[in-house]
């Protein structure tokens, strides 16, 4: 994760470009149409909320939102935006430590995440979100589909079925990042729970209870 970690934090001054893509506007207003219902009146925990930009919608309905993300490079980024009266704080955090975050949380959102979570820790990584959502409270996830011509190539495939993309950012540099597109059946059997499950053309939405 070394190479997605240095990425990701090298890519916080540039990584909103990637929500301008004209083809994924339809698909970006109907998930942040879909997502404040989802919280509304919650206490939420963000799990990789990166720039904010997602956190600038859960902030409309929720009672009050913890981003948090390894990195504090994006978390930089998202401290300059407006969130009006909502109650969101920032906090660097592991993503598979989440004990670690004070509060207590009803709901949680994993917001393209879950693709960069190897196959052989999934089941780990949605154990520990369930298990840090309050009785009676939802775990969100939202990521991408595979869009031929969208997205990037990829680029390797490994035994495990972990795939991977070569990235560049805008100095050149480029990196290896693991970004796997789960189908509906294959992401409830990793969560072994019932999933209300939402597909875009771009995007899913998957909802634990």
């Amino acid at each position: 994760m070394n190479d997605l970690t240095e990425y990701y934090r090298e890519r916080a001054g540039e990584y909103d470009a990637v929500y301008e893509k004209p083809e994924r506007q339809e698909d970006i207003a109907r998930l942040r149409a879909l997502l404040p219902p989802l919280v509304e009146g919650r206490s939420v925990l963000e799990v990789a909320a990166g720039t904010g930009y997602w956190t600038t919608a859960l902030a409309t309905t929720a009672r009050s939102v913890v981003a948090t993300d390894f990195n504090e490079e994006p978390l930089a980024v998202a401290r300059t935006r407006s969130y009006g009266e909502a109650d969101v704080r920032f906090r660097t955090a592991d993503a598979y430590d989440l004990g670690a975050v004070d509060g207590q949380f009803d709901a949680i959102f994993a917001g393209f995440f879950w693709s960069h979570v190897p196959r052989a820790d999934v089941r780990r990584f949605a154990q520990g979100l369930l298990d840090r959502v309050e009785p009676g409270g939802v775990v969100i996830f939202a990521d991408n589909r595979y869009v031929e011509g969208s997205n990037h190539p990829i680029t390797r495939t490994t035994a495990h079925g972990d795939t991977y993309q070569t990235r560049r950012l805008s100095d050149g540099r480029t990196f290896e990042v693991l970004k796997n597109f789960p189908s509906r059946e294959q992401f409830a059997a990793d969560v072994g729970r019932e999933v209300e499950w939402t597909e875009l053309s771009y995007f899913w939405l998957a909802v634990v209870c």
